[in-house]
């Protein structure tokens, strides 16, 4: 008699492992700054051993690296049905996303060249970005609008966000955010010379 293998539960043990080294990550972030996070200190808040980490994760920045996919991931804005508005969503989402306890260090850790040599975490991190973007300028097409450019969006918005966020430039905040998109629409709304 054939016994089949008994089928793969669903997550199982190493979901929960995974689920609960992610919320000690974002936990300890929101606590003591990404800057403190060590491996130890995440697996003493996750109840794991730390070789459970190094040998699925290896290193720290990986495990950030991770994060900050995942976090992008389930992080997309549905259409308003009008691009000024998702637009302002848009920028505001990124700049919560950079600004969130620990946001610079997993975006630091996503681009960094130690995690994979086989992946471009700067690549990734850009196509994600795009990707929203790719969202947001689709609806506005479907609506039969023509919007700025991917390039456009990119310059004008995207770039001076990460540039301030990583600077700690002071007053980046929503209303920054907003204004980023107002400047751009305002120039839209210029006749070309």
């Amino acid at each position: 008699m054939n016994a089949e293998p008994p089928a793969k539960r669903p997550g199982g043990r190493s979901a929960r492992v995974q689920a609960a080294v992610h919320q000690a990550v974002i936990d300890l972030a929101g606590e003591r700054g990404a800057a403190q996070l060590t491996i130890p200190a995440v697996a003493e808040r996750a109840g794991v051993n730390p070789t459970t980490i190094y040998r699925r994760w290896g290193t720290l920045q990986a495990l950030l690296a991770e994060l900050a996919d995942q976090h992008e991931a389930d992080a997309r804005i549905p259409s308003s049905g009008d691009l000024r508005t998702d637009l302002e969503a848009y920028a505001v989402r990124t700049l919560a996303d950079l600004t969130r306890p620990g946001g610079i260090a997993f975006f630091r850790a996503e681009v960094s060249s130690d995690i994979d040599e086989r992946r471009s975490g700067l690549r990734e991190c850009l196509q994600r970005a795009t990707t929203g973007l790719d969202m947001v300028l689709e609806a506005s097409r479907g609506r039969g609008e023509t919007p700025p450019s991917l390039e456009r969006l990119l310059d004008r918005i995207v770039a001076p966000l990460y540039f301030r966020v990583v600077f700690s430039v002071p007053d980046t905040d929503d209303a920054y955010a907003h204004a980023l998109v107002a400047d751009l629409f305002s120039d839209l709304s210029r006749p070309e010379r």
